[in-house]
């Protein structure tokens, strides 16, 4: 026993791998996320760009009909291939290339809004820009990084703004009055009032509207980042759900786990229904796991059960346990359906086909067949949680160990299924008595069960070389 512990995979063991693994499965689930929310995002904000772009290309000549357009309409392309850019080296993480892209975009419109059109006909004073209100371009670029970066980057954004336009605003003062004479009759047509000079002369700065209009940057950015943290937060919840989402598609079929992601009261409420259970078991492989390694065992394993759940979930089943080298179904949990007795019939005759299919391959490639037994009951049982901190949804009752008793009762009656009495006269009620799964069944006479007062009769089918 030690030798085979020692030689086993433990980490291919359920209870270790989530134990060891959990914390690292939902690392990878939330990274995952963010990637796609991010590519998405970029693509999102690069087709924003580009659609404002066209808006504001076609807007500069409406408004300003003259062949010194086209210097902006070079300026915006440059935009566009700045945000073809970003798109392409996009990711999750720090990226100094991404990042770089990003500072650039912020000091080309920099540069656009406080620089004057060298190809312009007039020669006004440097700071004429300010009065052309190109601030407001700066929030295009502002709403384009929420919709992919990182609250830390928007952040950032709001920050390399106002450093830029405080940049620019000295480079606007250092260049000093272009047209003194302007400056004088507009200081001398004013007659003395500062406030009113300030806001009509080509030559001022504006000082303090440069300042509202940083202050104010600063607060919509710092908000849009505490709105990306809040959207990065609910991508991660949204990838935990979809994980657990995943954990139940484990177990249940895919109506079942549509259901449950509406509504999970049914695993909750503990309460008594009737139920369709079903045992597979691996006939003798106890003696079969002893004269292989046990990494043939465990690959044996693993195909075995991914064809028996693979039924299961087809036939609407949900995969209550493996047991070893067996497994337990059932029909009709956490929700009763109207043909679970007759497709609990269905799924075990499906196994045996796949099973059949499958021994088939195994023959071709020189390993000995596999013989698969069935058990099958119909009747009440309890369903709830059980457990204190690790909880387990239950399917208890006589039923559950009537069907594993019918299964074992196969081996003595050298047949593949016995299913009772009970089972079959549901599923005739509900998939008719002149279904093709019935062909198969031959009735035999009542068989004592233990746990259960009464003999029962049953129904068995053969193994498909004894037909």
């Amino acid at each position: 026993m030690t030798t085979l512990v020692e030689r086993l995979d433990l980490t291919a063991l359920p209870g270790v791998r989530n134990r060891r693994n959990s914390e690292t499965e939902t690392v990878q689930f939330a990274q995952a996320a963010l990637v796609t929310a991010k590519q998405e995002g970029l693509q999102l904000a690069v087709r924003a760009r580009y659609v404002a772009l066209a808006v504001i290309a076609c807007l500069l000549p409406i408004l300003n009909p003259s062949w010194q357009q086209l210097y902006y309409l070079v300026l915006l392309g440059l935009f566009a291939l700045i945000g073809w850019g970003q798109a392409r080296v996009g990711r999750v993480g720090v990226s100094r290339v991404e990042l770089l892209l990003l500072f650039c975009d912020l000091a080309l419109l920099t540069f656009v809004a406080v620089v004057p059109n060298p190809f312009g006909a007039t020669y006004w004073p440097v700071a004429m820009q300010y009065h052309y209100g190109n601030f407001i371009y700066f929030f295009v670029l502002l709403s384009g990084a929420t919709l992919a970066y990182s609250w830390r980057t928007v952040i950032a954004v709001g920050t390399w703004t106002s450093a830029l336009w405080i940049v620019g605003m000295i480079w606007v003062w250092w260049q000093g009055d272009r047209n003194p004479e302007l400056t004088a009759r507009i200081a001398a047509a004013t007659g003395g009032d500062h406030n009113l000079f300030q806001l009509i002369s080509p030559s001022s700065i504006l000082v303090s509207a440069r300042i509202q209009e940083i202050v104010v940057f600063l607060i919509v950015a710092v908000t849009l980042a505490i709105a990306v943290r809040r959207s990065n937060d609910l991508v991660i919840r949204h990838a935990a759900v979809e994980r657990e989402r995943g954990n139940l598609a484990r177990y249940f079929s895919p109506n079942v786990v549509e259901e449950l992601s509406r509504n999970d009261e049914p695993l909750k409420q503990v309460r008594s229904q009737n139920v369709a259970v079903l045992f597979v078991d691996i006939v003798g492989f106890t003696a079969f796991a002893a004269a292989r390694t046990p990494e043939e065992v465990v690959r044996t394993l693993r195909e075995f059960h991914a064809m028996m759940e693979q039924e299961v979930f087809r036939h609407s089943g949900t995969l209550d346990k493996y047991l070893g080298d067996g497994l337990m179904a059932t029909f009709g949990t956490p929700f009763a359906g109207k043909d679970d007795a007759g497709n609990a019939l269905r799924c075990a005759q499906a196994m045996m086909a796949a099973a059949d299919r499958w021994n088939g391959e195994r023959n071709a490639a020189g390993q000995p067949p596999i013989h698969v037994s069935f058990g099958l009951h119909y009747g009440p049982v309890v369903l709830g949680d059980i457990g204190l901190t690790c909880l387990e949804f239950a399917v208890i009752g006589s039923t559950v160990n009537a069907a594993s008793r019918l299964e074992g009762l196969t081996r003595a009656l050298g047949c593949a299924l016995v299913a009772s009495d009970d089972l079959i006269t549901h599923a005739k009620a509900e998939l008719g008595s002149g279904d093709a799964a019935f062909r198969p069944l031959v009735a035999q006479a009542p068989q004592m069960i233990r746990g259960l007062e009464q003999p029962i009769a049953i129904w068995t089918q053969a193994r498909a070389g004894l037909l």
